[in-house]
């Protein structure tokens, strides 16, 4: 079995996909074989008889394992990844998902991204898990997102959004995850306001108070940027 990670964030928008990308690259180059999800994705567009969420294809571009539109099936063992092993769950309005699968008639379970997360664990070395929003977001009857992660059982990455308030949030998120029994196995510093006040002060104070290993800086991107920023993988395993 390979190993996986769970990638969380402080809260939405804050860089989850922009990590998971950079941290897949890393893996690459060290020569594992990598695969990225999106169990659940919102805001999606309908493409080829597939709802296609734009995180989800971002992941599955920087996987090193090709990926196949075709509908999920049984077939060879170096046949392409299914998308929806990729992205189990995909909905058109970019609202929470316990709402936007309610409106579609559907309700996320836990037994189907457990599933297709152990066909891809069967494929890849790394498999990197990017989940919805923040730590605590509601997905349906099986629970949210942190119960999720309890139950594939993955170590967490925690991606801040350095922007006023994310101490606050950083430290939340890193106490929801302990509480639960899970191991943080490192955070990302992501820059989404290039004006934060008193930036430097700001960072010093997290890598102080978060308890767990700091993987790296990823400084402001405008929009459309395409730079991977260097992240340091060895400290996973510690």
């Amino acid at each position: 079995m390979s190993r996986a990670w769970f990638i969380t964030g402080t809260d939405t928008g804050v860089g989850k996909t922009t990590v998971a990308t950079a941290l897949l690259k890393a893996f690459s180059r060290q020569g594992f074989s990598t695969l990225g999800m999106k169990p659940v994705g919102t805001g999606c567009v309908y493409d080829q008889g597939l709802w296609i969420n734009d995180d989800a294809l971002l992941l599955a571009t920087h996987s090193t394992l090709a990926i196949s539109r075709q509908p999920a099936g049984i077939g060879p063992a170096n046949a392409a990844i299914p998308w929806q092993w990729i992205n189990p769950y995909a909905f058109e309005p970019p609202i929470a998902p316990h709402i936007a699968a309610r409106e579609a008639g559907e309700e996320i379970r836990f037994s189907v991204i457990e599933q297709a997360l152990q066909a891809l664990q069967a494929r890849a070395d790394v498999v990197l898990v990017e989940g919805a929003g923040g730590f605590r977001v509601p997905l349906g009857p099986d629970g949210d997102t942190a119960d999720l992660c309890s139950a594939l059982s993955l170590p967490v990455i925690l991606v801040v959004g350095m922007r006023l308030g994310c101490i606050n949030h950083a430290l939340l998120t890193e106490e929801s995850v302990k509480s639960r029994g899970l191991t943080l196995a490192g955070w990302v510093a992501n820059v989404v306001d290039p004006h934060m006040p008193v930036f430097e002060e700001n960072l010093a104070t997290l890598k102080q108070a978060i308890r767990a290993p700091f993987l790296g800086l990823v400084p402001f991107q405008a929009e459309g940027a395409t730079a991977q920023p260097a992240l340091d993988i060895r400290k996973l395993g510690q």
